[in-house]
């Protein structure tokens, strides 16, 4: 331990309330979000929520945009500024900065591991959950694999130990829990019901008007469950839809007034700010608003999310029909994705050092979610897509994950995060 203090007193030595408004020509969805957990036995309603923080859509509560997560038709992703490669020596210091300003310091490293057999599978089924919803149903959906189930996330040094939903709902007893964010959260959250419901079916309290923001409670353990619908995160003015990644669609963007530049405005007399800078802008407002706050809940920051798009992307033919996870070091992401990460940690490693009596902690899936493309649904997102012609082409979805699936191993780490 004397000599792991040692490396991060070096790493420590080496590493050196303004709003921001997303104005855009297609503008803004952040993938990005937190956890919020919180000891008082109320929570504000997703309803009081801002009115810019909740966006409006008439889909229904089921149903999967297909405008969602693609860049406009006439962008021309060829003219769309890269990030810099960020190389896995950069990522691995920042993680390690990370782990030294934690007060747990010296406990296994939850989020770097591999995917290892495991024949008892899931704890739940499409048959015994009632609150998977269609595009993630993919045994209903004729996925005809099944391999994708029998798999667990094991950590090098230690143990994430199954989910327990009695456990869980104890130790929530009298407690809330948020989850902020996009429909990556949708999904997380619709897992997080299917493993819980085995204990205690909840009730639906609180719906939106077209039931993107949710609250259930389980009324035997007083456990109050939100899903609230918050894309953005920040401040934004939409001028096309409130789907997709943000950060590849052309946006303004203005700060304290004043356009600052934009992204993907070619015609447009304004500065290139590439995506790099206005992701680190969001994310320190994010952590700036979190420590500054007068309510000092458990914060828990759910890290990137890479898809596993091939030969195309959403909208252009891209396709995940892999069958097996990657091995370690077999599949290490795009060029974005390490890029969004890396800026990810070095913020977060930021807000950490100056919490002001914030409880912040990291739930880092970018890792165990980069080694699973076939726990996606695919083709699946819809109910037999293929029909009678087995070559159809179809639009698969590589971005959200099968139910039940490589999500619910989330919810295991999450229990970790908060039993101390």
């Amino acid at each position: 331990m004397g000599s792991d203090w040692g490396q991060c007193q070096q790493l420590q030595r080496k590493s050196k309330q303004f709003l921001v408004k997303f104005l855009g020509l297609a503008l803004l969805v952040g993938l990005s979000s937190r956890l919020l957990f919180s000891g008082s036995p109320m929570f504000t309603p997703a309803s009081e929520l801002p009115s810019e923080s909740v966006a409006e859509r008439s889909d229904s509560t089921a149903g999967f945009s297909e405008e969602a997560y693609k860049v406009p038709a006439s962008t021309d992703k060829s003219s769309i500024p890269v990030p810099e490669a960020v190389t896995e020596d950069q990522v691995s210091k920042v993680i390690e900065l990370i782990r030294c300003t934690m007060p747990d310091a010296d406990k296994c490293d939850l989020f770097t591991g591999e995917w290892i057999p495991n024949p008892t599978g899931p704890t739940y089924t499409n048959e015994s959950c009632r609150f998977i919803e269609s595009p993630q149903n993919c045994m209903v959906n004729g996925r005809p694999d099944t391999g994708y189930l029998f798999w667990r996330w094991k950590p090098h040094g230690c143990d994430v130990p199954p989910f327990s939903a009695k456990k869980f709902l104890g130790g929530m007893q009298n407690k809330c829990l948020a989850l902020i964010g996009d429909s990556i959260f949708r999904n997380h959250a619709q897992s997080l019901l299917c493993l819980l419901s085995k204990v205690e079916e909840p009730v639906l309290v609180f719906h939106d008007d077209h039931y993107r923001s949710r609250r259930w409670h389980f009324p035997l353990h007083n456990f109050t469950l939100s899903l609230i619908w918050s894309p953005f995160l920040l401040k934004a003015e939409t001028f096309e839809d409130d789907n997709g990644q943000w950060f590849l669609k052309a946006a303004i963007y203005v700060e304290n007034n004043a356009v600052i530049g934009c992204h993907y405005c070619p015609k447009l007399n304004l500065s290139e700010l590439g995506v790099q800078y206005v992701y680190k802008k969001t994310l320190n407002s994010l952590f700036h608003f979190i420590n500054t706050s007068e309510h000092k809940p458990t914060v828990i920051y759910r890290t990137w999310t890479p898809d596993h798009f091939e030969f195309g992307k959403w909208s252009s033919g891209g396709v995940c029909n892999r069958t097996a996870p990657y091995k370690v070091g077999e599949y290490t992401g795009t060029d974005l994705d390490r890029a969004m990460q890396n800026i990810e940690l070095e913020e977060f490693t930021k807000a950490i050092r100056i919490a002001n009596g914030a409880k912040l902690k990291l739930l880092d899936t970018f890792k165990l979610s980069l080694l699973r493309p076939d726990a996606h649904p695919g083709p699946y997102r819809t109910f037999h897509p293929f029909g009678d012609d087995k070559n159809k082409k179809v639009q698969n979805d590589c971005l959200h994950w099968c139910l039940p699936g490589a999500i619910d191993t989330w919810n295991e780490l999450i229990v970790e995060l908060i039993k101390d």
